[in-house]
């Protein structure tokens, strides 16, 4: 990821740190990228705590304990599912934060309701969820890496949020 990408994991590991909070991450899409990134800041094991690359909808279910009725009935890429694994993650991990992130790299998979590029992103701060959707263009390793980007840049938004 690029150095602008690296300054926010520098960020959000000040802000965890000082707000005592540790982390956890379900990756879909981008397939570890999010985790690399987090754990290449030195320390990083003082909050970081683990992540799940859940690339199949059976990890998702087993692992992250997304429902299978929320799979059929909104699709993997969706919100309520990027909710789902972000609580799950947190419970999972028995950390105060989870992150996620689902989408549709590309360059298939996706259809005219959910595009290729579609990213969804979940975080969850002690129970509290918030998703985004978000709209990328360019290739498939363009769209992991912004997905990515945008994830990190949506958790050090809702951290600074925190009174």
């Amino acid at each position: 990821m690029s150095i602008e990408g690296k300054r926010v994991a520098k960020e959000i590991a000040k802000l965890l740190r000082e707000k005592n909070l540790t982390l956890s991450i379900a990756e879909s899409c981008t397939g570890g990228l999010v985790g690399d990134l987090i754990t290449s800041i030195p320390g990083s094991s003082d909050y970081f705590i683990g992540g799940i690359v859940a690339y199949s909808n059976r990890i998702k279910k087993e692992l992250l304990s997304v429902s299978r009725e929320t799979l059929r009935k909104y699709g993997t890429v969706s919100r309520e599912i990027a909710a789902e694994m972000a609580s799950g993650v947190r419970k999972l991990m028995k950390t105060d934060v989870g992150i996620s992130v689902t989408g549709i790299a590309g360059p298939t998979g996706g259809s005219d309701e959910k595009p290729v590029g579609m990213i969804v992103l979940g975080v969850d701060i002690q129970g509290k969820t918030t998703t985004n959707i978000e709209y990328y263009s360019g290739g498939r390793n363009q769209v992991k890496k912004k997905a990515g980007f945008s994830l990190l840049k949506n958790l050090k938004a809702n951290l600074e949020a925190i009174k």
